[in-house]
């Protein structure tokens, strides 16, 4: 099987990059699935889950929402947000939004490297908006449906996770052409959000993840009593991040069941438009 990978440029004078993958099969034309990262960017693990959405039969995208023009804010350097992720793999979970406890571990690194730690920490737990990202999201979107040939008029939807989940219900709520969209562990919409989403929803969660999944019951109240279609499934055990088969969080059957639920979600509300 042929994968065909690169980097593609687009938005306003190539303001905005994305990594881009599908079978090199001949095929004239695709839906597309816009896969939103976590966090820590478009990193190994988000092109591999790219990739699995290539090898299901879509032109699969992932925006870098950390790059503009090229280039990435210093913050946000891949090497900078490896090393925050390896400082973050020494304390417990329940500490990473607790600035005290953070500061106190950073004393035994070398105060240089302790400071590029907490500064790019800061910006992806505290200045890290999902609204910052709203423009690019939308410009994703069009660029795929207008720009690109495999992908133009075809349709498109969204999957994300941790930060890339509620990346996913903002394009929803964004781009009333979307055709589905797919949450793993986001943050939940506010209201005002879920009265502009036009598309099919579906959400995917730990049970232990209680941060988030004890909020989604009151969503889906909210996301039925605005007529919008949403359904979401609670997985047993699993915790948040339980798709990220990189992490200790890595659940394998949440992460098998969830994928299967999303290919055929998809299935459904991304059928191709053929003669275009």
């Amino acid at each position: 099987m042929s994968i065909s990978e690169s980097t593609l440029s687009y938005g306003a004078g190539g303001k905005y990059t994305g990594y881009s993958a599908f079978i090199d099969r001949n095929v004239t034309h695709l839906p597309a699935v816009i896969v939103l990262q976590e966090i820590w960017g478009v990193d190994e693990h988000i092109k591999d889950v790219t990739r699995r959405y290539a090898k299901a039969g879509y032109f699969a995208f992932a925006p870098d929402l950390y790059s503009e023009n090229g280039k990435r804010q210093e913050v946000f350097e891949r090497d900078r947000i490896e090393a925050v992720k390896t400082f973050l793999n020494t304390v417990p979970p329940a500490a990473w939004h607790d600035q005290e406890k953070l500061v106190d571990a950073l004393k035994d690194y070398p105060a240089d490297q302790a400071k590029k730690i907490q500064e790019t920490l800061t910006s992806l737990f505290s200045g890290n908006k999902p609204e910052n990202y709203r423009e690019q999201l939308v410009a994703s979107a069009e660029f795929l449906r207008s720009e690109r040939s495999l992908t133009r008029n075809q349709p498109i939807g969204s999957v994300g996770f941790c930060m890339g989940g509620a990346l996913s219900a903002l394009l929803a709520g964004s781009d009333s052409k979307l055709n589905a969209a797919v949450i793993f562990y986001g943050r939940p919409p506010e209201e005002d959000l879920i009265r502009s989403i036009q598309c099919p929803v579906v959400g995917f969660y730990g049970e232990t993840d209680a941060g988030i999944t004890p909020k989604i019951p009151e969503v889906a109240e909210a996301m039925k009593a605005a007529g919008k279609s949403f359904e979401y499934h609670v997985f047993r055990g699993a915790g948040h991040a339980f798709f990220n088969d990189t992490r200790a969080s890595y659940n394998p059957d949440a992460a098998r069941q969830s994928f299967a639920r999303a290919l055929d979600f998809f299935t459904e509300h991304l059928s191709e438009k053929t003669g275009m």
